[in-house]
């Protein structure tokens, strides 16, 4: 395996000669050079993987050597060392590229603590990269970001099935990208060309169900005032996406069953049957083997669209993704919110990366737009954070112990672990209080009055 390749620029040559021995006794290629001129010149030809390169340096300074040197690599990792009391200077090299900056004078530990953090920011950007150029056949999945082996299993599954006009059913907990994924397969489809329709099956009145799966005819009911394709009709030559599977009722998994057996629909009101061509991808975050167990699901229909199964695993399995997906959002945001955010502080990704992520994915979204609008602009640090995510670390390591008492302390400890498991119900059923409710079992003014109590 390569040795990770490390520039340094400094123009004082003790701490050339000090750098270059600590980073060799680590193992890594080292080259050194005296000012940002020769930085940009020995780049070129060393190929550096990270730069470590001083603030302050005859001719070019480090700032200046940065930007020509992200103009030409911009995915360069350059770690700026600063002087005592030039942070100011440091923090707007961040704002320009910098990964990091490291005070002088540096504490050797420190110095290599952040050179491996560096190494890895690397390794996902780079392994990022390689996902991004998996094009041939159009099989990408560039919206699909995660570096983690978990991801990469899952890509490649989807990799598997995308030529093929096999039903695939998607599971997962709310919010970890279920329809994202279903995006991604149809577009690397040899339907891409063809739309992809979306179903929210949990959201169709039960009434109305019939008639927005396979259409009405005029007349057909009090406010069909003219005929309408279904959702069938409309993906025709494409993939119907039927979201929360789960949710639909017996009597229309019944008539689901029956056009995925023929191939036709008959619109509500007709006669006519009506020849339809459409990949099923369907897609849900119940066990359907225990619906189907208890009598909500029909079994044949569970095995007409569980051909290929792809589990897409939630956030908290795999928190090497969430710096990707962090800079991914941020990029994001920053055009939607106008907000001018350059980055987020190490001890802030460290908190993200530690949270356990009930809302997974849609979760993380909404709370960097929330950290985003307080931040504003620069970098976002733990305050900008939601207290959920500030208070998580706290109630998990540390116990809530005072003078007043075992009972008082009970009563303390229980009242956190109540916030908490309200939360995280609130999360899963994407704050649907009379969710919330039935899933816990309290009414829903129970809820409400503890919502308020916990200022929720």
């Amino acid at each position: 395996m390569a040795k990770t390749r490390i520039l340094i620029a400094d123009d004082e040559e003790k701490i050339r000669k000090v750098l270059t021995c600590l980073l060799e006794d680590e193992d890594y290629s080292v080259k050194a050079v005296e000012d940002g001129n020769r930085a940009i010149i020995a780049a070129g030809t060393f190929k550096p993987d990270i730069v470590l390169m001083d603030q302050n340096m005859p001719g070019k300074n480090g700032i200046e050597a940065l930007l020509e040197l992200k103009e030409k690599q911009p995915n360069l990792t350059v770690i700026i060392i600063t002087a005592f009391g030039e942070v100011s200077h440091a923090v707007d090299a961040i704002k320009k590229g910098a990964y990091d900056y490291l005070e002088k004078p540096f504490d050797n530990d420190k110095l290599l603590m952040l050179i491996k953090r560096a190494v890895e920011h690397k390794r996902m950007t780079d392994e990022l990269e390689q996902l991004k150029q998996l094009t041939s056949a159009g099989k990408t999945f560039q919206h699909i970001i995660g570096i983690s082996s978990a991801m990469k299993k899952l890509i490649a599954q989807a990799q598997c099935v995308v030529d093929t006009d096999a039903s695939v059913l998607l599971q997962g907990e709310s919010g970890t990208g279920k329809e994202i994924l279903a995006q991604a397969i149809h577009q690397a489809s040899k339907r891409r060309n063809a739309p992809i329709i979306a179903v929210n099956c949990g959201a169709l009145p039960v009434n109305l169900i019939e008639s927005e799966l396979f259409g009405h005819e005029k007349g057909a009911f009090t406010d069909a005032r003219e005929a309408k394709p279904g959702k069938f009709e409309q993906a025709s030559e494409g993939t119907l996406f039927l979201d929360e599977l789960g949710e639909l009722p017996l009597d229309a998994q019944v008539k689901l069953l029956r056009v995925l057996e023929d191939k036709k629909v008959t619109r509500v009101g007709g006669l006519k049957a009506i020849p339809v061509n459409v990949r099923i991808i369907s897609a849900t975050n119940k066990n359907l083997e225990e619906r189907v167990q208890k009598g909500f699901f029909r079994l044949d229909l569970f095995y007409r669209l569980n051909v290929f199964n792809i589990v897409i695993p939630p956030l908290r399995e795999r928190p090497e993704d969430i710096p990707l997906l962090t800079d991914h959002f941020i990029g994001i945001y920053n055009k939607e919110l106008g907000t001018s955010i350059t980055g987020i502080s190490n001890q802030a990704i460290e908190l993200i990366k530690n949270y356990n992520w009930p809302g997974n994915v849609r979760e993380l979204q909404n709370s960097l737009q929330s950290a985003m609008i307080l931040a504003h602009e620069g970098t976002i640090t733990t305050e900008h954070l939601p207290v959920r995510l500030r208070s998580s670390r706290i109630n998990e390591n540390q116990k809530p112990i005072t003078g007043n008492g075992l009972d008082d302390n009970l009563k303390v400890m229980q009242a956190n672990l109540e916030k908490e498991l309200i939360l995280e119900a609130l999360m899963k059923t994407n704050y649907s209080r009379t969710e919330t409710a039935r899933l816990l079992k309290i009414s829903r003014k129970t809820l409400f009055n503890k919502m308020k109590n916990y200022d929720l």
